[in-house]
């Protein structure tokens, strides 16, 4: 045997493990998902959208993640079995909707990492240091911050200067 087909034959050989990792299959990941509604057509778009953008970065339900969806139903005994059994799964992250699902969420673990969307007062409620540094193991999206309600009446007054009295309805 020649050096240089033996060089080719030794290198060939160290390479093979490498070769034969880099074709494994990528790890599926698990999602989960705890949807707070009262009920499930309320955020079936929500849920439509945040499917088609993980689709949009390469994220195929089936194929590299899979997405585990619980429906509270606006019950808190609900949202504390739906976020025990999505911990449990193990999902490597959990997004919620709603202030009742991350409450529940937050009771059950401190360790997975939550993404919330639709909560009107996260550091308020105290699920979260600040918005800034949400510290813990929770972060997300606000509907509305309570200081935006004074840029309000300043734009309704800008837009509308004739207008005396303005009320407001708040539910949350």
């Amino acid at each position: 045997m020649r050096r240089r087909e033996f060089i080719t034959l030794v290198g060939g050989v160290t390479a093979w493990p490498l070769m034969a990792r880099a074709q494994q299959r990528e790890q599926m990941r698990r999602i989960g998902a705890l949807m707070s509604a009262a009920s499930e057509t309320d955020q079936q778009g929500s849920l439509a959208v945040f499917k088609e953008t993980l689709h949009q970065l390469d994220w195929i339900d089936g194929r590299n993640m899979r997405i585990e969806i619980r429906w509270a139903r606006g019950d808190p005994a609900e949202a504390r079995k739906d976020a025990e059994e999505l911990v449990a799964l193990p999902a490597d992250v959990i997004m919620v909707t709603g202030q009742l699902g991350l409450h529940a969420l937050l009771q059950v673990t401190r360790s997975v990492p939550i993404v919330f969307n639709s909560i009107i007062d996260p550091v308020g409620g105290g699920e979260i240091d600040s918005l800034a540094r949400p510290g813990g193991n929770a972060t997300g999206f606000i509907t509305f911050d309570y200081a935006l309600a004074g840029k309000w009446a300043e734009l309704l007054k800008e837009i509308a200067p004739t207008v005396k009295q303005v009320a407001v309805r708040f539910w949350g």
